[in-house]
């Protein structure tokens, strides 16, 4: 069950975190409709996304997409973001959101994923892969998994409200 008190703060600080939905529809439905509740400014898919139909789930926001390792269907995908005016980055994106510098990839890639949280370039480094909910500091940089929609117990994921860089996260 998530953490309820982030949804009484200006949503225009709070950036949405999902990773690994595979496909599955029905836990990304879900996911959404959770979502909803906190109204984020903007959502970031860190991949592994699966299928067109997970990409509409997310398009009442901007939504940020990278492709993650069995992301086999790429141009399909692509298009899909694409038309629906979201935003695909390939297999590594950044952006500037409430002031916070953001970097997110799939995390397949581990020796990047270590070189991009080291950095100190970024105030937040976004990661899925493990299927495993994780944060952890890093000098000024928050490295977050958020876990995943799909193959994990439980499925979750994460609201980070940026102004504060607290994460909550969310059970499925």
């Amino acid at each position: 069950m998530a953490n309820r008190k982030a949804a009484s703060k200006d949503a225009s600080t709070l950036l949405g975190v999902v990773s690994d939905t595979h496909g599955q529809v029905s836990y990304t439905r879900e996911a959404a409709r959770m979502l909803a509740e906190f109204a984020p400014a903007a959502v970031i898919h860190c991949g592994d996304i699966g299928s067109v139909e997970v990409v509409r789930q997310f398009a009442r926001w901007p939504t940020h997409f990278v492709l993650g390792n069995v992301d086999d269907n790429e141009a399909e995908l692509e298009a899909a973001i694409r038309q629906a005016g979201l935003e695909f980055h390939g297999r590594f994106g950044s952006l500037e959101l409430a002031g916070r510098r953001i970097a997110f990839l799939h995390g397949d890639d581990s020796r990047r994923l270590k070189e991009e949280i080291a950095s100190g370039v970024w105030d937040l480094v976004c990661s899925g892969h493990t299927h495993e909910r994780s944060e952890r500091r890093e000098g000024k940089t928050l490295a977050l998994n958020p876990g995943a929609l799909y193959r994990a117990h439980p499925h979750s994921l994460a609201v980070v409200d940026l102004s504060t860089m607290e994460v909550t996260s969310i059970t499925i």
